[in-house]
């Protein structure tokens, strides 16, 4: 028989059991559907992170904090020296990097920008950091936020398309009393509903625990300008942040020390990166962490690659599971059509036409079964990802967009196609070994 033929009657065959046929594609449909739903979410949350650290951070820069953290030797073989960061690349810091001293009792301090930037010509600018939790009160609201003290004027330079304001400005010869707030602060449910706008008077206050009892500071700012939305995880500005000057911020916090240090550097070569960050590490004597965004890039897709990996895994299982069911379905449907193939191979039916015809069936399973898998797949993905961004489960909630690369698609079809036919081997192979004579006596 002709491929066309084989094919022809292998649908004919399934037609005939229709329910059986769509139970057991049910379970290639699951099972495509779970792999590609996990690894689109995931791979999106992959695209959306990297893309906020590009935008946070160009590869011409290192970020510069005091302690150790548990990325450690992941970052430093990914081209980094000395330690990381304290709080790893989310640990919330105004550049997407939180520092801290790691138990070391070595802090580092708005002066030593002046000796970072003494260090090589190939430093552009150094841009130290304060964060503090904090609140700001208006309109008889309060909200916790995260407070940064930076000098405005370096902050635009180093983040020109996240620092930017969708209404008022941001004041590059900025006075104490002006700051610069993220989009969620003023606007929290993102709804339109805004607790106060460009221009208007609020409370800015943060409780001082270094006194005894607790001291309450507050003082009254002007809001020069609202950020626009940047989404992301906390990578460079935040929808969640107010931005004060950094000479307020050390008047108002009491302190001169900062929480990190950013290093705009002149270019990206691995070499400049090499050498400043070694130069940088020396000059403290080890106790900082120097850590490069290609550092980062490196370590996110090792992680992303393991978690796809194991998400992968896990949804293959379910698929396994079907390929089982189109086992056992296809062996019961040999039984039932033994007689029918005896009557097919008395009438000159080969071994390989049989076995052809019952492969044929398995494949016609798993590919209706991969289609409609990716499709429904893909539609949970995108129901996935909007709840994720309308913050139902609490906080600001964060948009990923599902990404469905070629590799998935062709992988998930190539998937549901194999597992079934692999599964179906044994049945269509005792069905091409059924002896006419005996088949044609079977009841």
């Amino acid at each position: 028989m002709k491929t066309y033929d084989i094919f022809g009657y292998s649908f004919s065959a399934i037609r005939l059991r229709k329910l059986r046929a769509a139970l057991t594609t049910l379970g290639v449909i699951i099972g495509i559907a779970a792999i590609v739903a996990l690894l689109s979410i995931t791979q999106g949350l992959q695209s959306t992170i990297t893309h906020s650290l590009n935008q946070g951070l160009s590869a011409s820069t290192l970020i510069v904090t005091s302690g150790s953290s548990p990325l450690g030797n992941a970052a430093n073989s990914a081209g980094t020296s000395g330690r990381t960061d304290a709080g790893g690349p989310f640990g919330g810091g105004a550049g997407g990097f939180g520092g801290g001293t790691g138990g070391t009792g070595f802090n580092l301090y708005v002066s030593n920008t002046s000796d970072i930037n003494a260090l090589s010509p190939d430093i552009t600018m150094s841009l130290a950091v304060i964060q503090k939790t904090g609140y700001i009160e208006a309109g008889g609201v309060n909200r916790s936020v995260t407070i940064y003290g930076v000098d405005f004027n370096q902050y635009s330079q180093q983040y020109p398309t996240t620092f930017v304001t969708a209404s008022g400005s941001i004041p590059l010869n900025a006075t104490d009393n002006e700051i610069v707030v993220g989009t969620r602060v003023n606007d929290p449910g993102q709804n339109g509903t805004l607790l106060f706008n460009a221009g208007d008077n609020v409370v800015v206050s943060w409780t001082n625990a270094t006194t005894l009892p607790d001291v309450n500071e507050s003082y009254t700012a002007q809001v020069s300008g609202v950020l626009q939305k940047i989404g992301g995880f906390g990578l460079g500005p935040s929808d969640s942040g107010i931005y004060m000057p950094l000479s307020q911020a050390e008047s108002f916090f009491g302190t001169n020390q900062c929480d990190e240090i950013i290093v705009q550097l002149k270019n990206s070569n691995n070499a400049t990166i090499s050498n400043v960050s070694k130069l940088i590490t020396d000059h403290f004597d080890g106790q900082v962490s120097v850590i490069s965004s290609t550092a980062v890039l490196s370590l996110l897709t090792t992680i992303f690659s393991t978690i796809q990996l194991f998400l992968g895994g896990i949804a293959a299982i379910s698929l396994l599971v079907a390929g089982i069911g189109i086992m056992n379905i296809m062996i019961v449907s040999l039984i039932e059509r033994t007689r029918e193939i005896g009557i097919l191979k008395a009438l000159g039916m080969k071994n390989r036409t049989v076995l052809s015809i019952f492969l044929g069936e398995s494949v016609i399973i798993g590919l209706i079964g991969a289609v409609i898998g990716i499709i429904l797949g893909w539609i949970l993905a995108n129901i996935v990802s909007r709840v994720l961004a309308s913050g139902i489960f609490g906080g600001g909630g964060f948009k990923v967009t599902p990404l469905l690369t070629p590799e998935v698609l062709i992988g998930s079809l190539a998937f549901g196609v194999g597992v079934s036919v692999i599964f179906a081997l044994y049945p269509a192979w005792r069905a091409s070994k059924l002896k006419p004579v005996e088949a044609l006596r079977y009841e």
